[in-house]
């Protein structure tokens, strides 16, 4: 039985497309009150995957979060400038580079094949390889005008379908795409 190979990504954007504002922060997402903590699918998501990878700057902001380390599941770091994962995260964090295929590889050897792709640059760069299989792109109602875009130039058009969407706390817009690829049959 072969296990099926999926890279997802669960992500929040401002209005206008940007994942962090100006200054690189992301306070604004934040913003609506949730008085019930509702967790706007993210629970359903992360029980579909095995591992998540991410990007240095991602990994550095949430180890900056005053907050306990909020995943149960291995973390891939893919960085080109650190050396090692810091003190206190050797056993919550593992650092990978090389080409994307490559990594990949590895990370499906150590029997992770659902993987959650998160960090604005390593979204951009498997989607540059067209290695994302879906997004879930929850919109927050807020213009920033300017800051680090979701989405990148791609050489080539990247076709998705939108096959559900949810409205949470009255303005909040939540989308869920899948990669249409044409059949291996199809002419």
């Amino acid at each position: 039985m072969t296990l099926e190979k999926k890279n997802k990504v669960f992500v929040a954007t401002s209005l206008d497309g940007y994942i962090a504002d100006k200054q690189g922060k992301i306070d604004w997402l934040h913003s609506i009150p949730n008085p019930g903590n509702i967790d706007m699918g993210y629970d359903l998501f992360d029980s579909q995957i095995d591992a998540l990878v991410m990007g240095r700057i991602t990994f550095e902001t949430v180890c900056g979060f005053d907050i306990d380390w909020p995943y149960q599941k291995p973390v891939f770091v893919l960085s080109k400038s650190m050396e090692s994962i810091p003190e206190g995260y050797q056993d919550k964090a593992f650092l990978l580079n090389g080409p994307l295929k490559d990594i990949l590889e590895s990370i499906h050897k150590k029997g992770f094949h659902r993987l959650y792709i998160d960090g604005g640059r390593t979204i951009q760069n498997f989607l540059k390889e067209d290695l994302i299989d879906e997004i879930t792109i929850t919109i927050i109602p807020h213009l920033l005008g300017g800051g680090v875009r979701l989405f990148a130039d791609l050489s080539k058009k990247l076709k998705f379908e939108c096959v559900d969407t949810n409205i949470y706390l009255e303005e909040v817009v939540q989308n869920y795409f899948v990669r249409k690829r044409k059949s291996p049959t199809a002419k």
